[in-house]
């Protein structure tokens, strides 16, 4: 990093739904030399503990313990600077994106963290990478999704590209991971390209 350049910012986001596990693996992703600011919703705790029997915010204060660099937020701390479009945040995604969260976002309330962030990511014009994770979606997810897309909102489920030679769970993450970091911008290596 030159003395002018400046340290890329990130919020990666964990919302309640469904795919707890592959916001996990996102965090982990991130490279060292971007600034990682992490928020957890009260619905990912819960869905944590049901979906893979893990306290989520033990995960992420263990990560910081095993040396990620990573500030941890809470979904209700909504005077934390990320909630300003001058901290200068620059790319955020949501992952997993719950309906809830969606429809918050698509209707522009703020009434926590994430979604205040996510606001100001619009609003500044700057990368949001929503992962919905539902199946089938409904008509008003659908709209909701087209309104946000047509606003350069990234709406990116975690849906699986089968030339990627997947061969098991890990793999097919890497997979869906990997198109997510494309999408940010983060070269990785973690799926196979295609080609002949």
């Amino acid at each position: 990093m030159t003395p002018s350049s400046k340290r890329q910012k990130i919020v990666i986001a964990l919302s309640g739904a469904s795919g707890i596990g592959l916001g996990i693996r996102m965090i982990e992703a991130i490279p060292k030399e971007i600034e990682l600011f992490v928020i957890l919703s009260k619905n990912a705790k819960i869905v944590s503990l049901k979906e893979i029997n893990m306290d989520l915010l033990s995960k992420i204060n263990a990560m910081k313990d095993e040396g990620k660099e990573l500030s941890v937020l809470e979904d209700e701390a909504i005077e934390s600077n990320v909630a300003s479009g001058s901290f200068g945040i620059d790319k955020m995604a949501i992952i997993p994106t719950s309906m809830d969260m969606l429809a918050k976002i698509a209707c522009g309330i703020c009434d926590g963290l994430i979604s205040r962030c996510a606001s100001v990511m619009i609003k500044e014009n700057r990368k949001l990478l929503l992962s919905p994770r539902e199946l089938p979606f409904s008509a008003i997810a659908l709209e909701n999704m087209l309104k946000l897309s047509r606003l350069g909102v990234v709406i990116a489920p975690p849906a699986m590209g089968y030339y990627a030679k997947t061969l098991d769970l890990i793999s097919m993450e890497n997979f869906i991971i990997g198109k997510w970091l494309d999408v940010l911008e983060i070269p990785n290596k973690l799926y196979h390209r295609w080609g002949f």
